[in-house]
């Protein structure tokens, strides 16, 4: 889980356009206010030609993602014709309570400064994870928006043996190869995700 400098992207996505490439951004993940801008597009400053959108879209109560595009690359496979249309699965598309659910996701987006909250979110991480650093097979912490990564020397973790006494403490981790990652709702308050850290910690602290 490595994040990439805005500077980095937006040199990508000026060679995929001198090149007549499209460039598509997958922000299941980041969309949303997750990195601390609604999509991390809008830091870089740019508008991908297809964006993939999920997750905070139903705020995890239902399953259902999007995909966006610029009216260049929707218009291409708009058509009343089916031969010209773009058949893209629609056995799933369009489930009613899916959609009542994003629905009501955005709602709360318009209603509340999400944002905000994120940014509260990114300064506690900042400031708790700091006791990571006592650990000395940690190779490095990050922090994005509501967003903390752990990052631990290779093949050091076991990660059944993680999840296993993560859910003894009452969280779910899901180790990604070497990295520990808190990605946690928007909704949480200080004191819960300080008991989250101290947590993690502990589980690492006394199981690595």
């Amino acid at each position: 889980m490595l994040l990439h400098q805005p500077s980095i992207v937006k040199e990508i996505y000026d060679i995929a356009h001198d090149n007549n490439i499209l460039f598509i951004a997958d922000e299941v993940a980041t969309g949303f206010t997750r990195t601390g801008r609604m999509f991390a597009c809008d830091e870089v400053g740019i508008v991908p030609d297809i964006m993939v959108i999920g997750k905070a879209l139903t705020g995890g109560f239902c399953t259902l993602s999007a995909t966006l595009a610029v009216p260049e690359v929707y218009n291409a496979f708009l058509s009343d014709n089916i031969n010209d249309a773009f058949m893209h699965g629609p056995t799933f598309m369009g489930n009613p309570l899916a959609c009542a659910a994003a629905n009501a996701s955005l709602d709360l987006f318009e209603m509340e400064d999400i944002i905000r909250k994120v940014a509260i979110i990114e300064n506690q991480l900042n400031s708790e994870l700091d006791i990571f650093k006592q650990l000395n097979y940690v190779v490095d912490i990050r922090v994005k928006g509501a967003t903390g990564i752990i990052e631990l020397e290779n093949n050091l973790i076991n990660k059944n043996h993680i999840i296993k006494k993560g859910i003894e403490s009452n969280i779910w981790i899901r180790p990604l190869g070497n990295v520990i990652y808190i990605m946690p709702p928007f909704i949480i308050n200080t004191n819960e995700l300080s008991q989250l850290v101290q947590s993690i910690y502990l589980i690492l602290k006394h199981n690595i």
